[in-house]
């Protein structure tokens, strides 16, 4: 009789404790941290004095000029497209919202994301210039910068200065 007795308080044990774990709400989970990617560069108007070379000594920065950014996963697919504007100082701050890998080292910006100029809103410059390969695509690099918040953290990729160049410029440069 002992032994039927043990077994109903083991059964009626395990009742009660199944209930309580089932009863108790349950816990949040620690918030995960935002991670995002984000492409920054600066977008001048090339002096003449340095037309076909990739010098920007004399440039000026081009407020609301529009860049894209392009990614393409590993098998040459685009994966993502946006165009963005530069700020009042010609400088491009480009959260890649949306933006998502495929495979880990193959999609990674710094292999599949490039930049380039796309339109000027000076009208005295606004021929595109190959400065830092602009024109097909200025690749992405590292330079150990982050932003840090409590829930969000945003890895920065620079692209390099842009430029765009001024049509009259006399083609005596070599």
């Amino acid at each position: 009789m002992a032994g039927r007795h043990f077994s109903s308080l083991s059964l009626l044990l395990l009742l009660v404790a199944f209930s309580y774990t089932q009863a108790t709400p349950d816990v949040p989970k620690k918030a995960e941290k935002k991670i995002e990617v984000v492409v920054e560069a600066t977008v001048y108007c090339q002096s003449c004095d340095h037309f076909g070379t990739w010098s920007l000594i004399g440039a000026k920065p081009i407020p609301s000029a529009k860049v894209s950014v392009t990614c393409k996963s590993y098998n040459g697919h685009v994966s993502y497209y946006k165009v963005f504007e530069t700020d009042k100082n010609g400088y491009l701050y480009a959260p890649l919202e949306g933006f998502k890998m495929q495979h880990y080292v193959l999609d990674h910006p710094l292999h599949a994301c490039y930049v380039k100029p796309v339109w000027s809103p000076l009208e005295s410059c606004s021929l595109l210039s190959n400065v830092n390969y602009g024109m097909n695509g200025a690749p992405l690099r590292y330079e150990k910068k982050r932003l840090h918040g409590s829930k969000y953290e945003a890895v920065i990729y620079a692209a390099g200065p842009l430029a765009f160049r001024p049509s009259e410029c006399s083609q005596t440069h070599y």
